[in-house]
């Protein structure tokens, strides 16, 4: 059973940085083929999705919005991912989410989420 544990979020100024991090469990990074996302959603607003990766080798991808600013990193020996933010706006506040899905399925797992909140 896939499970994701996200942590790292908070309150930050704008300008500011923040990491982070989604443990997952019920799947080997080194050993199988995922797609690893992170999404977030504010209020009001539709579900972002932030950045795509995998457990294999390929591309990262991001959207319009974080390109440049948010970068994602994996580390298989801890089974972590890790989302790396910077230049923080207002607008990333957000509950951010980590999610997973083999490569060859539709079905996706997400965790609980944590709160970024980029405020003055």
């Amino acid at each position: 059973q896939v499970q994701l544990v996200e942590s790292g979020g908070g309150l930050v100024q704008p300008g500011g940085s923040l990491t982070l991090s989604c443990v997952a469990s019920g799947f080997n990074f080194s050993s199988t083929n995922y797609v690893l996302s992170w999404y977030r959603q504010a209020p009001v607003k539709e579900r972002e999705l932030v950045a795509v990766t995998a457990t294999r080798v390929g591309p990262t991808n991001y959207a319009d919005s974080v390109k440049g600013r948010f970068t994602v990193s994996i580390d298989k020996a801890k089974n972590t991912m890790y989302l790396q933010m910077n230049s923080l706006k207002l607008e990333d506040t957000a509950m951010y989410h980590c999610a997973a899905r083999w490569r060859f399925s539709a079905k996706e797992d997400w965790g609980q989420g944590t709160q970024v909140t980029v405020s003055t």
